[in-house]
């Protein structure tokens, strides 16, 4: 869909919040608390956002977009030509990042611009009158966008872990340590730093009750890509992938054209289906997929296998 921006806003700490509106239809396709969009650049980059706005609003998307100093571009380039006016390639949302319905109790945890997926979450909780709570952890208030914002929707129901200021303090992952409640979920976005803490508080809780959205991709430099086969379920035909080569470029050499977006295992455009007969197996390199969903999912743009692979296209 090509956009139209009808507002943005600074939202202090080199944030830009912009809002888009379909210039003719009054209803864009309906978001889910959680979801992003595609912004497709003018040199043909494609960067994934998460919308922050009101998920219950089908009218307008909106996005909050730190301009990323040692970044790829992309951000730069929303600061500095998104106005009032200018049309934009968007995509329709997708979602990696969704609330489960069956939890009786939400734990929302964000750290400075990750707060846009949970900020939707938090707005759509509140209005349905769900048992949550949010965690906001940033460097201070000045580096916390949407802050003024969420106190108004959550009202107590907020806490704020700043790391600097008068009384500086950081979130307490003793709160995490033990097996929670029967029906509690938590969901994390923000930097690695924060997500992989985490990662490590959490183990007690069960594996499909702890999400996580991450930015980055995951950082695994000493990984040493070997070469591996995949079988075509569709057609029997055995592809080999080389080491120095992506699952998702051979698939596209041999006629298979799959979408993707990032490239580097963030967004989930690419995701396919597998089977593992004999010895196979899946070497998960994405920071997208749940745990339960890796023994039957992969992302061929950066995940590789050992042995062979059965895909299913």
């Amino acid at each position: 869909m090509k956009l139209s921006v009808v507002a943005t806003a600074a939202l202090g700490d080199d944030v830009l919040e912009v809002v888009f509106r379909h210039p003719r239809r009054p209803a864009l396709p309906a978001p889910e608390p959680g979801s992003h969009v595609d912004l497709h650049l003018p040199d043909g980059r494609v960067r994934q956002y998460s919308l922050c706005g009101d998920p219950d609003d089908d009218g307008t998307y909106t996005i909050a977009v730190r301009r990323e100093r040692g970044g790829r571009g992309g951000s730069a380039w929303i600061h500095d030509h998104l106005v009032p006016g200018a049309l934009v390639p968007v995509s329709a949302p997708r979602n990696h990042f969704p609330l489960a319905t069956e939890a009786r109790h939400h734990v929302l945890v964000a750290g400075g611009i990750g707060i846009t997926p949970i900020a939707a979450m938090a707005q759509h909780l509140a209005r349905r009158g769900s048992s949550f709570e949010l965690h906001y952890c940033a460097r201070g208030q000045a580096h916390a966008p949407l802050l003024e914002r969420l106190r108004v929707v959550c009202g107590e129901r907020l806490q704020t872990w700043f790391s600097q200021g008068p009384q500086p303090r950081r979130l307490d992952l003793s709160r995490f340590d033990a097996a929670p409640p029967p029906g509690t979920h938590l969901y994390a976005c923000g930097p690695a730093r924060l997500l992989d803490a985490l990662g490590a508080a959490t183990t007690r809780w069960p594996r499909d009750a702890v999400h996580m959205e991450r930015f980055e991709p995951l950082a695994d430099g000493d990984f040493v890509p070997e070469p591996f086969e995949v079988q075509l379920a569709s057609s029997g035909a055995v592809l080999d992938v080389p080491a120095g080569r992506s699952l998702l470029d051979v698939l596209r050499e041999h006629g298979f054209m799959l979408p993707s977006s990032c490239g580097i295992g963030v967004c989930g455009t690419c995701e396919c289906g597998f089977r593992i007969p004999g010895e196979g197996s899946v070497i998960h390199r994405d920071v997208v997929l749940a745990p339960g969903d890796r023994d039957r999912r992969l992302m061929p743009c950066v995940s590789r296998g050992r042995g062979r692979l059965v895909i299913d296209l």
